[in-house]
């Protein structure tokens, strides 16, 4: 059983969970080592939504890395507040912290971390000089600015700062979390040899995606499911982060825009449950429109609560100068919020069975979105018509890939092998609970192994 730690914090939200929660080996910690490494770096903030590990994840890296921490929680703690609101020179800040918590901030052996920094402008702005007037120190925040920052009243310090994305846990950090290494190696090794898995293992592994399609990857979830081993008991978690995502709605935009919000990702499973799952406006409010709802989207999509997927109308390079913007997809940043915010039986997913059910694909794809938003790959898809339409689409150095994932019983492999045919590309993938494989020039991947893909 992985050891328990004494740092999670969650700034002071879910502390019911602190002294029983399981420390999660995260791959961000290795871009973090980098940081502190680099002799060229800057203040770093780590953005992402809230909840999915930023201030656990810093606090850790620090732990491992420093002598000491100064950690400061910059919605809470009103006299660090009160230091940046009269100075926001590095030596004051430095002074007064040191002051203020007792102990001494060392150059080279001390990480100050500026937690929720979204909620003190001033604080946001101190990066620039702690940049330019004092590198030495090592300075990091954790942020809500894609939704906090009001571009009248803030000065983000471009040029100035390292910036790090966290998103939840992926499925390979999820087999590491559940102690699952060595078969995600065994993972690893079928997928670059193209080589099929022994049937226990590939059934083994699609039982722990099941898993994953309604545990998620929030910290809080993952860490009660694996105490607990409970769906039941996932549910009261991943309801609370839904109601912090709803508090965010109404303290970062207006009352109006709020009720949009809420619109908008409360359609989010009834959008891909349809057959097309193209986002419709309606779905969220009848008569719904882009100038109603554009604003809303974007809260959406800065909170990092939701991820896009825009339709290409070629499928030649460069794929983002062939968008068309009127046409998208919406899925939810993390697949057990969307599963739990759906109330999909969760019978119907740990089912082997391939059963008729649109929100089965929808949420397949969801999956695929996920993992490939942590990988930094952009998120296209093709659509010629009414009938042929690829789920991803891919740009691999030279090479346009199209990708299907089939998780019920639509099969789209005529329309992968017309995208094939009319682009010429060298091969397509294939998601979906079939075991590895190569033939056809088509390259199988199950779900569970979705982790090993990679793209330059």
């Amino acid at each position: 059983m992985p050891e328990k730690s004494k740092y999670f914090d969650f700034s002071g939200k879910f502390s019911i969970f602190a002294e029983n929660f399981i420390a999660m080996k995260r791959k961000i910690e290795q871009k973090l080592i980098e940081w502190k490494n680099n002799p060229n770096r800057m203040p770093l903030i780590v953005n992402g939504a809230r909840q999915i590990g930023k201030t656990y994840s810093v606090l850790e890296f620090g732990k491992k890395n420093f002598r000491n921490i100064i950690h400061v929680n910059l919605e809470t703690d009103t006299v660090v507040i009160d230091i940046f609101e009269k100075n926001i020179t590095p030596e004051y800040i430095v002074n007064r912290l040191e002051a203020v918590r007792g102990e001494v901030i060392s150059k080279t052996d001390t990480l100050i971390f500026l937690d929720e920094i979204q909620a003190c402008e001033r604080a946001l702005t101190s990066l620039k000089y702690f940049c330019e007037d004092a590198p030495e120190y090592h300075v990091a925040a954790g942020s809500l600015l894609g939704v906090a920052v009001n571009r009248e009243k803030y000065s983000f310090p471009v040029g100035k700062v390292d910036e790090l994305y966290m998103y939840p846990l992926d499925f390979e950090e999820f087999l590491w979390a559940m102690n699952r290494e060595i078969f995600a190696e065994e993972i690893k090794k079928c997928f670059s040899e193209n080589k099929a898995i022994s049937e226990p293992l590939h059934r083994f592994g699609l039982d722990l995606f099941y898993q994953y399609c309604i545990v998620g990857g929030m910290p809080a979830v993952v860490n009660n499911y694996l105490i607990n081993n409970s769906f039941i008991l996932i549910k009261d978690v991943q309801s609370k982060i839904l109601n912090e995502y709803i508090a965010d709605m109404s303290k970062y935009a207006t009352p109006a825009t709020a009720i949009k919000i809420r619109a908008c990702y409360d359609s989010i499973p009834t959008q891909l449950s349809k057959e097309n799952r193209k986002f419709q406006y309606k779905l969220a409010l009848k008569g719904g429109t882009t100038t109603i709802f554009g604003e809303s989207i974007e809260w959406l999509l800065s909170a990092r609560i939701v991820l896009k997927c825009n339709k290409i109308e070629q499928g030649v390079m460069p794929l983002k100068g062939h968008i068309d913007f009127s046409d998208f997809k919406l899925y939810m940043s993390d697949i057990g919020m969307l599963t739990m915010h759906a109330a999909f039986p969760y019978q119907m997913i740990l089912n082997s069975i391939e059963v008729d059910n649109g929100f089965l694909g929808g949420l397949a794809e969801n999956f695929v979105a996920q993992d490939f938003a942590a990988k930094k790959i952009p998120l296209y898809y093709w659509k010629s018509g009414d009938t042929a339409e690829v789920d991803f689409v891919i740009q691999d150095g030279i090479h346009i890939i199209p990708i299907e994932v089939k998780k019920g019983k639509r099969n789209r492999a005529i329309s992968l092998s017309n995208f094939v045919k009319r682009y010429d590309c060298p091969y397509s993938i294939k998601i979906s609970q079939k075991n590895f494989g190569f033939e056809n020039n088509i390259k199988s991947i199950p779900f569970y192994a979705l982790f090993c893909l990679g793209f330059d």
